[in-house]
């Protein structure tokens, strides 16, 4: 995610605008201070206003790092979603969501901090926040699943939660280690893991093009390879 270039002294930015910048700022000082360590004062400097400007966008600090892990959550989604709707190959959709994963931690601007490491977890609002962002990307996967394997709804689920979980875990392993791997080998050897698995469950029910063209965007799964 680039970083929105800070305007010159004295610039009056639209509302939208200057949120951004605000988000830029405050998304930069939580990554490398944590929440508690933040303070409203760090980030105004941060982002070059006064701290009454960022009180009027954000009335306290934990309303800017929710408004900011939303942002992260759409951000990995997003990611999850494009990755699954962009092929029909089962194997590449595979490939696609691992590497979504990867792509997101190794973003510079270190957001995945905020929603996989957060040291405000224990918050509810907050782990309400990360734990809809850990279902919501299995929903996505448990669609395709579902309707190419019959399975349950809850054995999908349980299926897609198990690919995601592996792809988050694997991808912070991998940027802890200092990307000790190349990301494309490192991606390559978790799909071969997550592929070699779920490959085993077999179409069950085969669409027609009118039926694939009618199904909602969505995840990713299970044929033979």
């Amino acid at each position: 995610m680039a970083l929105t270039k800070d305007p010159p002294k004295g610039v009056r930015l639209p509302r939208r605008e200057r949120r951004a910048q605000l988000l830029d700022a405050a998304r930069q000082v939580f990554v490398t201070q944590g929440f508690h360590a933040a303070a409203m004062d760090d980030i105004a400097v941060r982002a070059g206003v006064s701290k009454p400007v960022l009180y009027q966008h954000f009335p306290s600090k934990q309303e800017l790092y929710l408004a900011l892990l939303d942002e992260s959550v759409e951000t990995l989604v997003g990611a999850v979603r494009k990755a699954l709707a962009g092929t029909d190959d089962n194997a590449e959709r595979v490939a696609a969501t691992v590497g979504a994963y990867f792509d997101f931690v190794d973003d510079p601007d270190g957001a995945y901090r905020l929603v996989f490491e957060s040291d405000l977890v224990n918050v509810d609002e907050v782990r309400r926040r990360v734990e809809r962002a850990d279902e919501h990307c299995a929903a996505l996967v448990a669609v395709v699943i579902a309707t190419d394997t019959g399975l349950s709804e809850d054995e999908a689920m349980l299926l897609a939660t198990g690919l995601t979980g592996m792809a988050q875990t694997a991808a912070r392993r991998w940027l802890r280690n200092k990307r000790a791997l190349p990301k494309q080998t490192a991606t390559k050897l978790v799909v071969g893991q997550v592929w070699g698995g779920i490959s085993a469950f077999p179409r069950s029910h085969p669409r027609t093009p009118a039926a694939k063209a009618a199904r909602p965007v969505a995840p990713t799964t299970a044929k033979r390879a």
